[in-house]
């Protein structure tokens, strides 16, 4: 039986440069920087003092009543999900044919701390009664699909950064095997909080160019220090390509495939001989069905951390040969910081959008480019994307190992 085809229908996301898709790609293809000091009095006593926050707090778009029982990861869920939502047309739809899968690596940690002090504080009368949904992984899936009245299934995939990816590739599955007509699909994250942050710190795995934010996440530069943390998310509608098409819809772009694999190596390094990327990049391929001369961008994991940029991008060499060299790479944590499990949502939207749009966005801060990286890397302005049928690559990959590799394609009606 052939499987269905599966199309984006809508998008929705906030993050550190735009409270909505538009102006995060316009600010995207601008090279702005997302990333800014923090004001809290926690970062005195901080090694890292800044991070990548939201262009749009939460209370600027919701009301404080419904806040006030959502963890911050699931306020980002909502806003994401009403606006691909209504990208999409709010389509009618059998809400058993209606599946959400949206993903976050670390859940509701803010409320969980927090919730933790006035334990500690005021005592156990004190607590929240919202604290328990408040702090669940599976918080922002869930709320979004009580929103819409999902009943064909509601899952959270957890791996890390690499959460987002796996999300969207999960909801293809779903469509792919019969289960839904529509999901909603992404991954949130917010942990910009002293005791996350003094976690990765400690790893040695942030940025500390604390005097100059926007400069701190440099991927591929030399002189690259770590990852800026940052927070936000992005969420996808896709369908069907019948279903699309019956309803009259507009099509973005087409969702054609995906590769995971794990490591087995170390549970926070990457394996510095790639494999497991190089393999996933393969699967994803095969899995497509796409060409490899189709194959024209790639949205790159880079993160701006000494090994794992290298190792990464020696990994994408190996995969794809020497077709390499005609693959117009960015690498868009440079300016939105690390979402980590809503890192492969956001960038799932950045290769739709340069599809759509014809257009590889920049990559910022490279100053020196490292000799030992062997990719062709779009630098400082967007880069034009060539007519006909093209397609795009986009990797994550999370600490555990975890590797997810999707593929997109362009529509072409």
């Amino acid at each position: 039986m052939t499987r269905p085809r599966v199309v984006v229908t809508g998008l929705g996301a906030t993050t550190p440069l735009g409270g909505d898709v538009p102006t995060t790609w316009a600010n995207l293809l601008a090279g702005k920087s997302g990333a800014r000091t923090l004001n809290e009095e926690w970062t005195e006593a901080s090694t890292v003092k800044f991070a990548a926050r939201v262009m749009v707090e939460p209370s600027e778009v919701m009301e404080r009543v419904e806040m006030r029982r959502l963890d911050r990861s699931e306020q980002f869920a909502l806003i994401a999900a009403r606006e691909a939502w209504k990208d999409a047309g709010s389509p009618e739809v059998d809400k058993e044919r209606l599946g959400v899968v949206v993903a976050s690596g670390i859940g509701g940690v803010i409320t969980l701390l927090d919730q933790y002090d006035i334990l500690r504080e005021k005592g156990p009368r004190s607590v929240s009664p919202h604290t328990v949904p408040m702090l669940m992984p599976n918080g922002p899936s869930a709320n979004v699909g009580l929103e819409l009245g999902a009943k064909a299934g509601v899952h959270t995939p957890v791996s890390a950064c690499a959460s987002g990816a796996e999300a969207i590739g999960y909801a293809m599955e779903m469509i792919r095997t019969g289960r839904a007509d529509i999901v909603v699909a992404g991954g949130v994250e917010a942990a910009i909080h002293p005791l996350p942050i003094a976690g990765f710190a400690s790893m040695k795995a942030l940025s500390t160019r604390n005097e100059e934010p926007a400069r701190a996440s440099r991927p591929y530069d030399q002189d690259r220090d770590g990852f800026v943390l940052g927070e936000g998310g992005g969420v996808i509608v896709i369908e069907s390509l019948e279903h699309a098409q019956n309803r009259g819809a507009r099509i973005y772009a087409e969702l054609s495939g995906q590769g995971l694999t794990s490591d087995g190596y170390h549970i926070a390094a990457p394996d510095p001989s790639g494999s497991g990327v190089t393999r996933a990049v393969k699967f994803a391929l095969e899995d497509s069905g796409v060409d490899l001369a189709e194959v024209v961008h790639l949205n790159a994991h880079a993160t701006s951390t000494p090994v794992g940029d290298v190792a990464e991008a020696n990994a994408l060499a190996a995969a794809l040969g020497d077709h390499i060299n005609h693959v117009a790479v960015s690498a868009t944590k440079s300016m939105t910081g690390h979402l980590l499990g809503g890192a492969g949502a956001i960038e799932t939207i950045f290769c739709v959008l340069a599809l759509h749009e014809r257009v590889a966005p920049p990559t910022i801060n490279i100053e020196n480019l490292d000799p030992a990286v062997v990719i062709d890397v779009v630098r400082d302005t967007p880069r034009a994307l060539p007519q006909g049928q093209i397609a795009a690559i986009n990797d994550s990959f999370g600490f555990g190992g975890h590797n997810v590799v999707l593929v997109l394609r362009s529509f072409e009606g």
